[in-house]
């Protein structure tokens, strides 16, 4: 038998299709990031300056003196005046928006995490007396796992959600103080987002986690989309954005990783003319904020003996209550401060902003039961542990330098200072949260 040989043009043709088909093949296939590129980051997304007013979420303005540079602060923050209001119990509506973010052939359902959600420290009451475990003052392995103790000690007994009792702590208004800060969730239909490609890719941890990694710029101007568009938007309330495992990257290198939350403002856009509203300088504002329900193992490695338990309370609801203290401490991205840095700080810190989880990402503590994604990591490893992992918070007396802290919530065990700087008080075991810092280097 004769066999003939198929014409170039076609042998041409086979072998493109092929190699299209390789490559297409390993754009889907997940990337494998390593711990070391794993740097959990946090941005601001706009700003706006309004007017005291009814037209966005309800807050108030005040100033404090920084002694160290000699200049007098402003500040707007969510609620009630603490030091100055006759209702000083205020809840703000959160409207929140679970996300499907689907890529390289993957889906992300953040709404499978909203049950989680609902039932964490965020939206339901715990009492913050104690906790079992918070971090241990380590940079190198960087934030392992250590002994819990006495939290918000002047509150213990008292059921708060997490935002409350951390303002409560912020400015000393805790026991049987009327002053709150209440978040009153509101639940709306998923929208799924499709990454193109181009756009996105998926990654995966050494341990075996799935994420999918979205470019930044891409991504916020989706949120953006979102935020003129849903017409249950409204300025009174906190527009909340929920994804599950998905993360950002700066710039074209999906490993430049991984922005997984933010919180921004803007005046909200005339329907007519896609213009700021008409309001002579006093256009409504709409707040935001994104964050990401994070899978233990994702960035946390694994406890001894499979892993360095390093980053161990960067799971769950970590990255959105980050967003949501900073919100609260600076809702329109305009509370300005003296420089300042840290070791501990994402990037090493020298930020010039109100950001008060920028200094502390990845430092928290467990508290409550979690029953979500409680098993082990893909690797067989275990990172999970049964409870929630919010992060601390820094309170507005250590941006301000003031020392001694005579406006926040006593340290658990009497300090020079007095009051704690951070909400986790002397359960945050570095010694940069002692004190002021000092200029940025």
């Amino acid at each position: 038998m004769i066999r003939k040989r198929p014409p170039f043009l076609v042998v041409l043709l086979g072998l493109l299709l092929f190699a299209l088909g390789q490559i297409a093949a390993a754009q889907s296939a997940p990337l494998l990031i390593d711990d070391s590129q794993m740097q959990a980051l946090s941005t601001t997304v706009g700003g706006a300056t309004p007017l005291p007013t009814a037209r966005t979420v309800a807050h108030w303005f005040g100033t404090t003196f920084n002694p160290l540079d000699g200049v007098t602060y402003g500040h707007n923050m969510v609620g009630a005046d603490p030091n100055n209001c006759s209702d000083c119990d205020v809840t703000i509506t959160v409207d929140i928006t679970p996300l499907i973010v689907t890529v390289a052939g993957l889906s992300f359902d953040g709404s499978a995490a909203l049950p989680a959600t609902l039932a964490s420290p965020i939206f339901a009451t715990y009492d913050f007396g104690s906790v079992p475990f918070a971090t241990a003052g380590s940079l190198s392995p960087r934030f392992p796992i250590g002994p819990g103790g006495p939290l918000s000690q002047n509150d213990a007994g008292n059921l708060l959600q997490l935002e409350d009792a951390t303002m409560r702590a912020q400015f000393n208004k805790t026991g049987a103080s009327s002053y709150h800060v209440r978040l009153m969730p509101v639940l709306h239909d998923t929208v799924t987002i499709d990454v193109p490609s181009g756009k996105g890719t998926t990654i995966v941890s050494g341990r075996g986690v799935l994420a999918a990694d979205v470019n930044i710029q891409w991504w916020e101007t989706r949120i953006q989309n979102l935020n003129h568009s849903l017409g249950y938007n409204d300025p009174t309330h906190l527009a909340l954005y929920l994804t599950q495992d998905t993360v950002n990257f700066i710039g074209t290198n999906p490993l430049n990783c991984c922005v997984i939350g933010f919180h921004g403002a803007g005046e909200v856009p005339s329907k007519t003319n896609n213009g700021p509203q008409n309001g002579n300088g006093n256009q409504p504002v709409q707040t935001f904020a994104w964050g990401s329900y994070t899978s233990p193992g994702l960035f946390a490695r694994a406890f001894p003996p499979g892993g360095s338990g390093a980053v161990w309370a960067l799971q769950d609801i970590h990255p959105l209550s980050h967003e949501i203290s900073e919100w609260s401490d600076d809702p329109f991205i305009n509370n300005f401060v003296q420089p300042w840095g840290t070791p501990t700080a994402q990037s090493g810190g020298c930020s010039n902003l109100l950001e008060t989880g920028d200094p502390v990402t990845g430092i928290g503590f467990a508290i409550g039961t979690n029953t979500y994604l409680q098993g082990p990591n893909p690797n067989g490893t275990q990172s999970a542990d049964g409870h929630y992992h919010p992060e601390d918070e820094v309170f507005l007396p250590w941006f301000m330098r003031t020392a001694p802290n005579t406006i926040s919530e006593p340290t658990q065990t009497p300090t020079t200072n007095i009051g704690r700087y951070t909400f986790m008080g002397t359960l945050n075991r570095f010694s940069g949260f002692s004190q002021p810092p000092g200029n940025c280097p």
